[in-house]
Formats: C-alpha cells, sequence, structure tokens
C-alpha cells in the first residue's frame, strides 16, 4: 500500500504562474498572502491565505489551484522544452519521447484517420459469438488499459515482503468509485444520470443511432451498478486484513466459474504462480453470476464503452471534448479543457515517466539540494525517535518494534538509481492512439514479469517531474521525487523555520504513514503482521478514533462532510508530520541560535504560516464535492485547521486563548 501527500487529481496541475507564488523566492514566506483581518485564532487558513486566494483564481481549464500549482506549471513547461527538442533533433536517448510526444500533439492526423485506428479493437469485440470467447478478449482489453469486469496484476504479499505476487482485484467501474452507483439523495442521482446521458454521447458518437444509444447506455449502466454493488468501500480497503486473501490458483475457477480463467491468463501471457492474492473473493463470485445472468450482447455493450472510453483522449476532438464534458465539467467542475501540449506532456509522463525523467533531472536536481534534503531526513527522524521513546500511552515492548521499523525506514531523493528499460516499447510517430494501448501493455506485461520474483526495493512509483511524495508500507521507505524538492515547498537559501514548515512537515508526514492506522499493521520488514501489544493497540485506536470524529465534523461545501475514516490515514499523517518537523525546527534552531524574528514573525510564527501556506488552495465546489466522496486526502482548509487546533505549540506561537476555534479545550494526539 501506498500513500501520497497529496490527491492524485492535483498531481502536474496546469495553469498560469500567479505574482503572488512568484514571492516565495524571497525568503519563502508569503507576507503579501496574509490577512490581518482575519484572526489567526479564529481561522489560521483564512489568515495564512485569503490573500493568497484572492490572488489567484482557478484557470478556466482548471478544478483547483493550490500553492504548488505554479511550480507543477513551471516543470511542465520544462517538459514541454524537453519533448519540442526530442521531436525536432531527437537523439538515441530522446527519439522515443520526442515520437511519442510529436503523435500525440498532431491533431491533423487524429482528425483525418477519425475512429479508424480503433476499429480492429471494435471489431475485436463485435466478433465474440460465445460467452467462452469472452476471457480472450478481456484479457486483450486489459492488456491496452482498459478497465473492464475486474483488475489483475502483481503485488507484494502482506505475509512475505521480499516476495510479489500475482492479484486480481475489483474493477470495470466508470464513476470514481462504488458510492456513485449506491449512494441516495438529489445529487446522487443527478450524477448517475449525467453519467448515463455522456455514455449515451459516446456510443452516437461512435455512430449508433439515438434509441439503440440510449438502450445500451442504460445497460452499461446497469452491469456497473452489479459490479459496484460486490465492491468493497473505499474506507473498507484502507484496512490490509480487508484486501488480503491468498488463496490457490484453482480458487479463481470456483469463485467465477463461469470465466475460463486458463484462456485469460494465457492471454495476458502471466507466468505460472500457484497462488495470488484476490483482494475481495466476493467480487468475483459476483462477476461470475453476473457473466452467466447477463446477455453476450450486452456484455459486449459494456466492453465496447469502456474502451471508447479509455481510448477518447487519442481519438478526434469531438471524442476529447465529450470525456472533458462529463469528468471534467460535471464531476469535477473545470469550466475548459486542458490545452493540447498540456495534455500530452500528462500523457508522456504517465506512459514514459522515467524516460522523460531522466533528462528532466540533468537540470532540475542538484547534489546540493539532495544534500540539504537528506539532513532534514535524518533530523525528522531523530525527532520521531524522541517522540516514540516520550509517549506515555505505549509501553515499551511495542516502543522497541516501534523505534526499529524507524530506524530501518529508507529514503529515496530525487529519482532512480537504476532507470526503467522501454526498449521493448515500440512507440510510431504517427500513431497517438496505438502508442497509448502499447504503452499500456507494456507496464501491464512488466507487472505481470515480477510475480514470484524477489521485490525490487529501488523501484519508484512515481515520476522525476512529479510534484508529490509517498510513503510505502512494504518496502518501507519514503520517496521525494525531484518534482517537489523546489520553491515553495524547498530553497536551501530559505530560513530553517520556512523549509521545516513546508518540506519538513511533507517528510514528517511520510514518516508518520509508516505508523497511521494502516502503516501500523506492517512490521519492519513490510510484512502484515501483530507486534503491537494489545493495550497498546486500543490506546492506538482511541486516539486516532479522536482524529477520526474531529475530522468528520468538516464540511467543505454545504450538505457534503468529510469521512474521518476515510481520510484517518492521512489526517494522521499531517497531525504528526507537522508536530515532528516543528520539534526538528526547534533541536536546529538550538544548534545555531538561530531564533531572531524574520518579517517581524518568530520561528515557530513562520513555521506554522509556511505550513499553513503549502496549502493555499482554491477549488471548485464541484471538485471539493468529488475530494470529500472519493479521496482519503482532506480538503486544504482542514488540513491546516485541522492540525494547528491539536497543536498547543501553535497556540502559545500566537497567543490563542483556550477556547477559541484553533484551541479547543479538547484536542487530539497520536504522534
Amino acid at each position: 500500500m501506498r500513500r501520497s501527500l497529496l490527491l492524485p487529481i492535483l498531481i502536474l496541475a496546469a495553469g498560469l504562474c500567479s505574482t503572488a507564488q512568484a514571492q516565495t523566492a524571497a525568503d519563502g514566506l508569503l507576507v503579501s498572502a496574509i490577512d490581518p483581518a482575519a484572526a489567526p485564532c479564529q481561522d489560521f487558513y483564512a489568515h495564512a491565505c485569503n490573500g493568497w486566494l484572492k490572488a489567484n483564481p482557478i484557470p478556466p481549464d482548471q478544478t483547483s489551484w493550490d500553492a504548488d500549482s505554479a511550480l507543477v506549471e513551471t516543470n511542465r513547461a520544462k517538459l514541454r522544452q524537453i519533448l519540442e527538442r526530442a521531436a525536432a533533433t531527437p537523439t538515441e536517448a530522446t527519439r522515443r519521447i520526442g515520437d511519442y510526444w510529436a503523435a500525440c500533439m498532431d491533431e491533423g492526423v487524429i482528425e483525418a484517420k477519425g475512429i479508424e485506428p480503433l476499429r480492429p479493437e471494435l471489431d475485436r469485440i463485435a466478433a465474440v459469438t460465445d460467452k467462452k470467447d469472452l476471457a480472450p478478449l478481456v484479457a486483450h482489453l486489459h492488456l491496452v488499459g482498459t478497465d473492464v469486469l475486474f483488475s489483475f496484476g502483481s503485488d507484494q504479499d502482506y505475509r512475505d515482503a521480499t516476495k510479489v505476487i500475482a492479484e486480481a482485484d475489483q474493477g470495470g467501474l466508470g464513476l470514481p468509485n462504488r458510492d456513485y452507483y449506491l449512494k441516495k439523495g438529489k445529487e446522487a442521482e443527478q450524477t448517475r444520470a449525467a453519467y448515463v446521458a455522456h455514455t449515451e454521447r459516446l456510443f452516437e458518437l461512435l455512430g449508433e443511432p439515438a434509441t439503440q444509444a440510449t438502450r445500451d447506455a442504460q445497460t452499461v449502466m446497469a452491469i456497473e451498478t452489479a459490479l459496484a454493488q460486490a465492491s468493497l468501500s473505499t474506507v473498507r480497503r484502507r484496512d490490509p486484513s480487508a484486501i488480503y486473501h491468498k488463496l490457490p490458483r484453482g480458487d479463481l475457477d470456483r469463485l467465477a466459474p463461469g470465466f475460463d480463467w486458463t484462456a485469460y491468463l494465457a492471454g495476458i501471457d502471466a507466468p505460472r504462480f500457484e497462488s495470488l492474492n484476490v483482494v475481495v473473493p466476493g467480487f468475483f463470485g459476483a462477476v461470475g453470476k453476473l457473466l452467466a445472468a447477463t446477455s453476450l450482447e450486452d456484455l459486449k455493450v459494456y466492453l465496447t464503452a469502456h474502451l471508447l472510453a479509455h481510448a477518447a483522449d487519442m481519438l478526434p476532438a469531438k471524442f476529447v471534448a465529450e470525456r472533458f464534458d462529463f469528468y471534467g465539467r460535471t464531476l469535477a467542475g473545470a469550466k475548459e479543457l486542458r490545452p493540447r501540449w498540456k495534455r500530452c506532456v500528462t500523457f508522456t509522463d504517465s506512459d514514459l515517466g522515467e524516460d522523460l525523467g531522466r533528462i528532466y533531472v540533468e537540470d532540475a536536481f542538484g547534489p546540493v539540494a539532495k544534500a540539504r534534503i537528506l539532513a532534514l531526513v535524518r533530523n525528522l527522524k531523530a525527532a520521531f525517535a524522541q517522540d516514540i521513546a516520550g509517549l506515555g500511552w505505549m509501553g515499551a515492548e511495542t516502543k522497541r518494534k516501534a523505534l526499529h521499523k524507524l530506524q530501518v525506514m529508507a529514503e529515496k531523493i530525487g529519482y532512480p538509481d537504476r532507470w526503467r528499460d522501454y526498449s521493448a516499447l515500440g512507440i510510431d510517430r504517427g500513431d497517438a492512439l496505438g502508442n497509448r494501448f502499447r504503452a499500456a501493455a507494456f507496464e501491464f506485461r512488466r507487472q505481470l514479469a515480477k510475480i514470484d520474483k524477489p521485490v525490487d526495493k529501488g523501484e519508484w512509483y512515481m515520476s522525476p517531474p512529479t510534484v508529490n511524495a509517498y510513503y510505502d508500507d512494504q518496502r518501507n521507505d519514503i520517496n521525494f521525487p525531484a518534482g517537489i524538492l523546489q520553491p515553495p515547498n524547498f530553497d536551501a537559501r530559505w530560513d530553517d523555520a520556512i523549509n521545516y514548515g513546508a518540506i519538513g512537515a511533507t517528510i514528517g508526514h511520510e514518516m508518520t504513514h509508516g505508523f497511521d492506522d494502516s502503516g501500523r499493521l506492517f512490521d519492519a520488514d513490510g510484512n502484515l503482521a501483530s507486534w503491537w501489544t494489545r493495550e497498546d493497540a486500543r490506546n492506538y485506536h482511541t486516539r486516532s478514533e479522536c482524529i477520526a470524529r474531529e475530522y468528520s465534523g468538516f464540511s467543505p461545501v454545504p450538505g457534503v462532510k468529510l469521512d474521518g475514516h476515510l481520510t484517518l490515514g492521512e489526517n494522521t499523517a499531517d497531525n504528526g508530520g507537522t508536530r515532528l518537523a516543528l520539534m526538528a525546527l526547534r533541536k536546529a534552531l538550538a544548534a545555531t541560535g538561530k531564533t531572531a524574528r524574520i518579517d517581524g514573525y518568530t520561528p515557530d510564527q513562520r513555521f506554522f504560516l509556511a505550513y499553513a501556506q503549502s496549502w493555499c488552495t482554491n477549488q471548485t465546489p464541484a471538485s471539493s464535492r468529488l475530494q470529500a466522496l472519493t479521496d482519503p486526502h482532506s480538503t486544504a482548509a482542514f488540513r491546516v485547521n485541522g492540525v494547528v487546533a491539536n497543536m498547543p505549540e501553535f497556540a502559545k506561537a500566537f497567543a490563542c486563548k483556550p477556547g477559541t476555534p484553533m484551541a479547543p479545550v479538547k484536542s487530539c494526539r497520536v504522534w
């Protein structure tokens, strides 16, 4: 299990560089963003960010605009320059990314070809005349990246983190998660109706008569609803024990007897294996029943719809516009489709991330920055060790094991030591859709090739330009791509208070994931194991439930509240990571003696302001709602106010009276 700092929809977001953001270059603190009219003890997020929020409206092609967006846009512009050079004057190292980019950007060729690049795939679906032939068809669709019926791949064995095993999981939905199909209420019904209308329009763009398109869209919705009813909720999936069921290979035949698993595994060219993790066994039983109860023609309609949805971005403009209209405008509240070049940068980064990242890091990340980050990591680790040693609610045996897990936690900074080899991936300068399909097949096969092999602990799950970070439970490591290690998150020229409040809190956040409600269930070696005493586990649960209740009371948009259990891991990491960063800062300042005020603020005040300003975010109501319903990260204001309200150090720094919103009488703390 991997937990990232940011919600996925914000990674590589696009937009325009703002004046306010540019001011971070001086000393890291956005003084102009601070709103004296908003009392820090009443609403610290508003106090720290109101000036920034007013100066940074959401660009029309975005659903949100945050403190990192200008950095992301700068990174995107750098990647564009790399790709344009690679397309114009390719070298052996850049030809692949250059050809991919050129194909993606050639809208004239894409329009001229129309639906023809997809025709072989459509014909493949149409040619099936017997349900027994569905398994090889599903195998092929999975290979080219189409999400149908279920997912299949590989992952570390939860009970033996040194090995990779095969894994079969739920999948096949077109809406963000199961709750979109099952939730009741006017808004939920409107979203489902909009999705059906979107699917209907896709069929019409394919050439179907309106009456048939209407019927087919309803068929797709019915099949997906059945899959959703059998799916495990996002909250339940946060419990590792709920998604680990290691079973013999033959149990797949027992769970879904109407599906030819032998033909499917042959179709994806899976290596031979004796056992696998069937993540949600009941889901596969439901798939078996669904296949038996649904006509072949209806199943083919469903497969066609998902193929269309997957291919739309590389089809003519009318398909691109239709996909954006639902997923961008209706679900997330964007007003305009992003320019083609921005989308093509994202696709290239997604499909050839390390080929592109290898060129990116030559200029973007130097040894001085890496050394400073490693020093911060060491200081944060020392603070965490001090915190664990001083916990009154944890016994000596659990402390010893927790300290060992922290001690062996590894860090990966900047970029991989060994770059991924894409030589087996064929890229055609005149075939944008085919490139996406072949890239998906390359990645699918790369994942399958890991089955029954030792774990590669040097592998990264984010590309170097990504503005994000993550913790991996089973590798027990924290990972910081080069993309995030720049202003406004970090600058070697800034004073410690700013760097610890920004990137320091991020480092602490990722470390704390190893000890949140999910991460704590894995031991130092990455195995799902019981290493807590019963009393310590009870104490932990009591404290984490306090955080869950706190955040469940927050409402980002009228009528929608955060789910404190869905967001519990991220909230625990925000709270613990920020506290650890402050502890490390104070130790660093004690060593240097640099405690003078800067810009009129004490080091502690600058620390909290830097932390808050790292989350300044404008977001559409639709995007806020989508995030609250689907994402394990709380919305920005509560990532700030929820944290500082639990820290007496904040109340002291800003002289908050007990009982004010940011200094409540009762607060929560785990780490």
